[in-house]
């Protein structure tokens, strides 16, 4: 006789190893966790329409090898095709898993936005990204890239060397863990209706498929 249930296995494991979307609220806790408003708040500016229908909150971490491949392949054509047009919006808050100098690296994109530069910074770290724990990021490349973006540099640099923006990248990091965030890239994506967790750097058709699901 076929034991039926064993069949279950293997086709478990597929699922969890491939595409990893789960749906949330899943008790009344997170549901009070993952309103819009408290996902988007505390985070960067929003890069689109506010009103966007759908919202991409994406945690990231400025050394991580996958982040930034999303960053330079699939982000473009999410970019051109939903944001710019208005259907989509995005949101990133920093999880910076790879040490203190993604948390170094996630404080200077908080001081380019105190001079409303925020994603130009941001840009300017994925366009400078050289490894996970190679050295890259230090205060003296952090004011080099601050530069390139034509911050004002004495504010800047009293903001980065004062650790002005510390507490709320640690405090985003905290807030990620409670969410159920534990790799990078992680992206909730979510409407009025439902939130949909995406792990890891996955291809542009699986973000098709989630906003056609919203």
């Amino acid at each position: 006789m076929i034991k039926y249930h064993l069949l279950i296995i293997p086709i478990f494991i597929g699922i969890i190893t491939g595409v990893f979307l789960t749906f949330y609220p899943e008790s009344e806790s997170e549901s009070n966790l993952l309103t819009s408003k408290k996902l988007i708040e505390g985070g960067s500016p929003i890069m689109g329409n506010f009103n966007a229908p759908i919202t991409i909150l994406e945690w990231g971490d400025y050394q991580c090898t996958y982040c930034y491949k999303f960053h330079q392949n699939t982000l473009d054509k999410i970019n051109e095709n939903f944001i710019k047009t208005g259907k989509v919006k995005l949101v990133f808050k920093d999880y910076p898993l790879n040490g203190p100098d993604s948390v170094l690296a996630a404080e200077a994109s908080y001081c380019a936005q105190d001079q409303n530069k925020y994603w130009e910074y941001h840009d300017e770290l994925y366009s400078n990204w050289g490894g996970e724990r190679t050295g890259w990021i230090t205060p003296e490349s952090l004011k080099k890239f601050g530069n390139t973006v034509n911050l004002n540099m004495q504010d800047f640099n009293t903001c980065l060397n004062e650790h002005k923006h510390k507490d709320k990248v640690i405090s985003m990091y905290e807030f990620g863990k409670e969410v159920g965030v534990d790799a990078t890239p992680s992206f909730l994506i979510f409407n009025d209706q439902k939130v949909i967790k995406i792990r890891g750097n996955q291809p542009l058709e699986v973000f098709l498929k989630t906003f056609d699901e919203m």
